[in-house]
């Protein structure tokens, strides 16, 4: 997000010297892989400043240390999203493949066959200090979920989870794989669109819409656009800031869930600082930020769901490649209703 251009000031009378250029934030790591034509992870071992050290454990493996650490921030992202939580970790499950952080501050789903590549990296600061982070990269290279240590971490703790985790040489090159292009969509005609809708309005949990989705061989964004009212409604982006803005204002608490292939990171309670910038909208919160791209964002849907339990309403965020940006849900635990005063907000979003 770019700074303001800074005015020059010209103290004499007479014409103003012309406007100083922008100021550049510091280009991110991702970025500056991408001017290189490489992964992040590469770019890591390769150019990053200060110490990167490999971990020679599998992800499994990691995860039990990390509650030890205390306060932390925990950082997944997509091309488009990137969703940024303080908080510890804790109430951590494995099974198999599957991961979850189930601590309400750090709340994640984990997709553990992406973790390949874990690193810890000390990054140098420009006023003195390093920040410390660990890393996880999928096997394309691409970043998974990261870690940071806070001022309130307990730096005992990560100094012993990198002195036993960690390799002492530094990592040489790494072996990466071209990132898996999505599946295209069949046609729109070779959908049987009934019996996604039928299958739809039979939802007994919204996990279920994922089975849905892979037994009817349809795309998550084809579904949202063939399916149509009840089910899905289309509304336009423009709407997105003013929904957040509301839920800020009449304090309605959220979830707000961000993810990639190895990871869904999710934030629950109120919302309190929307602020646009650019082609950014960021919520900039205590514990919470999140910094969307709303100029990528092609599509938004107003999405009903059934459960056994209460429906829920959704607001769900597609790229134009379809990936899927970003779910806006109202707070509810199992069992529970859902807000009548988010189901309002999102009833209340215009048509696209």
């Amino acid at each position: 997000m770019a700074d303001a251009a800074l005015k020059a000031r010209n103290p004499e009378p007479g014409p103003a010297p012309p406007a100083a250029p922008p100021l550049s934030p510091p280009r991110r790591p991702v970025d500056q892989a991408a001017a290189l034509g490489i992964s992040e992870a590469e770019w890591l071992v390769t150019h990053a400043p200060g110490r990167v050290r490999r971990l020679k454990v599998r992800a499994r493996d990691l995860l039990p240390r990390l509650p030890a650490l205390g306060p932390v921030m925990a950082l997944t992202r997509n091309p488009f999203c990137v969703h940024e939580k303080e908080g510890a970790y804790g109430n951590i499950e494995v099974a198999g493949a599957m991961g979850l952080v189930l601590n309400h501050a750090i709340d994640l789903r984990l997709f553990l066959a992406h973790w390949v590549h874990l690193f810890a990296v000390e990054t140098p600061l420009e006023g003195g200090g390093m920040r410390q982070s660990l890393q996880v990269f999928d096997s394309s290279g691409t970043a998974v979920h990261k870690i940071f240590a806070r001022e309130a971490t307990d730096r005992t703790a990560w100094a012993a989870l990198v002195a036993d985790l960690g390799e002492e040489s530094p990592p040489g090159p790494i072996a990466v794989s071209p990132r898996p292009k999505p599946t295209p969509d069949r046609p729109d005609e070779a959908i049987a669109i009934e019996t996604v809708r039928q299958r739809w309005a039979a939802l007994r949990d919204v996990h279920d819409f994922f089975a849905l989705l892979r037994e009817e061989e349809v795309g998550r964004l084809q579904a949202m656009r063939l399916a149509g009212p009840p089910y899905s409604r289309p509304v336009p982006v423009s709407a997105i800031e003013p929904l957040l803005e509301a839920a800020a204002a009449e304090g309605v608490p959220l979830m707000c869930f961000v993810g990639n292939r190895g990871c869904i990171q999710i934030h629950s309670g109120p919302v309190h600082r929307v602020v646009p910038a650019g082609p950014w909208l960021n919520i900039l919160d205590p514990g919470f930020n999140l910094h969307l791209r709303i100029a990528d964002v092609a599509h938004a849907f107003a999405v009903w769901k059934p459960q056994a339990d209460s429906p829920v309403h959704s607001v769900e965020l597609f790229a134009a490649d379809g990936t899927l940006v970003c779910q806006l849900f109202g707070e509810r635990k199992p069992g529970r209703p859902e807000l009548p005063a988010w189901k309002r907000l999102v009833d209340s979003l215009p048509d696209a």
